[in-house]
């Protein structure tokens, strides 16, 4: 059974409150709708307050704190579900004053992760981002034994209960960090192997329809869902890039607005194709009105992560589904590198193949590389290695027409080989000699024999 099936029947109170800097629009708790709904909550009111700063003791002023037990009364809510993060003080002072279970934007995002994550690594990311949330606040939780009663032989029962589960904890959160470090580890060696083939990583704001892209581009059948975060854990399927050849090409969890530090920091393992990728393909949904904060939001993800340097293209998705005429123009003229395009109709695709290609072709050389027809070793490290667009055969020599990363250009040169930039009129024939004139492309690729 889906764990949001225990929840399904939880009516739910949704509450914002708009600081300076954030976007004050007409439905600022849109997000949080369609959160609460991933959770497979029934939601039944919502309450919103504008304020310069939150309150210390229960981010809401007093107020608001009434008006909010009187819609939970009257709606009879089961749970209060706050578009902020709060402290564990104002939670258990809400909860106390509402009479009701109350969870801040973080914990709601943590129960959903829970929920969808299917291979052990997610589980396991997920368990140690739930419990490093959780250790400041274990003093709350354990606030009902201070109606033990007190004397001989109980004093301070609480406390001590208290210090056993901290130390429980934090034995648990050793235990995860050392096994998803083991885990990182392994994928680093796992990615590395794959270094002979290019990959490209799709990245994004959950839901921006990246499995979609994923799926039209590779004619792959990776689920693919209108919800948040239908995506845990990474995916990888070989693309046939036209003009070009074979990529690997993958789908990663989807990045939102105020994620949870903790859980970058536990998903690290699951991102490393991200981190290790040649390209990342940044997909936005051009539909949604709130795309530019959307992009902004992915940025500061990727420089978490330490990649926000690396070669990125942004994707504009959706465009079947942009509703003012403006919109698109707008985004174009905004991001005037961007590529447009709808996954869901396959319109601009072959746009995106190209620019793909062109971006990759930046570290690449194509090389005419002769040598002798018996250096099998180097023509079979050509072939490993890049991409050989043609072979020419004369009087005992070969020469290799091909795509080869810059990097291993230090590792050709050697071994009665040559090698210099391809022009289409090149000879196929030197005579036989194995003294090729040296062009500065050679000089720049002098290293041991392949």
């Amino acid at each position: 059974m889906n764990r949001t099936d225990s929840v399904a029947r939880e009516a739910v109170v949704l509450v914002g409150v708009v600081l300076p800097g954030r976007r004050d629009d007409e439905n600022p708790l849109k997000e949080l709708e369609g959160l609460a709904q991933t959770a497979g909550t029934r939601i039944v009111g919502s309450l919103v307050q504008r304020r310069n700063r939150p309150d210390k003791a229960t981010y809401l002023g007093k107020g608001k704190v009434d008006e909010l037990r009187a819609l939970v009364e009257g709606t009879d809510a089961d749970v209060i579900v706050f578009d902020n993060d709060l402290a564990p003080a104002q939670t258990k002072n809400l909860e106390e004053s509402a009479g009701v279970k109350v969870l801040d934007r973080t914990e709601l995002i943590l129960d959903i992760f829970a929920s969808r994550a299917q291979t052990h690594e997610a589980r396991l990311a997920v368990e140690l981002a739930q419990l490093e949330y959780s250790l400041p606040r274990l003093k709350s939780m354990w606030t009902h034994l201070s109606r033990l009663k007190m004397g001989v032989g109980m004093r301070g029962p609480g406390e001590k209960q208290l210090e056993v589960d901290r130390r429980l904890v934090e034995k648990r959160i050793h235990d995860l960090r050392t096994q998803l470090k083991a885990i990182e580890q392994r994928r680093k060696r796992e990615v590395a192997g794959r270094r002979e083939r290019l990959t490209v990583s799709l990245v994004g704001y959950t839901n921006a329809g990246k499995s979609t892209l994923m799926n039209a581009l590779t004619g792959s059948m990776v689920k693919a869902e209108d919800k948040l975060f239908a995506t845990l854990d990474t995916r990888t399927r070989r693309w046939q890039l036209p003009g070009w050849g074979p990529v690997l090409l993958s789908d990663t969890v989807g990045f939102i607005r105020d994620l949870p530090h903790h859980l970058v920091a536990s998903f690290r393992a699951t991102l490393e194709e991200t981190t290790q990728a040649d390209l990342l393909l940044h997909v936005a949904d051009a539909s949604s009105p709130h795309v530019m904060e959307q992009i902004t939001a992915v940025y500061g993800v990727l420089e978490e992560l330490g990649i926000e340097e690396k070669d990125t293209l942004l994707v504009l998705n959706k465009i079947d589904a942009v509703a003012a005429p403006g919109c698109l123009e707008a985004l174009e003229s905004r991001y005037p590198c961007a590529i447009a395009l709808s996954a869901c109709e396959g319109q601009g695709l072959d746009t995106l193949a190209r620019a793909v290609g062109d971006t990759l072709s930046r570290g690449f050389s194509d090389v005419d590389v002769e040598t002798s027809v018996g250096n099998g070793r180097l023509i079979a490290f050509l072939a490993a290695r890049g991409e050989v667009l043609s072979r020419h055969y004369h009087n005992g020599r070969v020469t290799v027409h091909c795509r080869l990363p810059q990097r291993y250009l230090g590792q050709i040169r050697g071994n009665h080989a040559s090698v210099r930039p391809h022009q289409s009129n090149t000879p196929v024939a030197n005579n036989g000699r194995d003294d090729a004139p040296v062009t500065p492309l050679d000089q720049a690729a002098a290293g041991p024999a392949a």
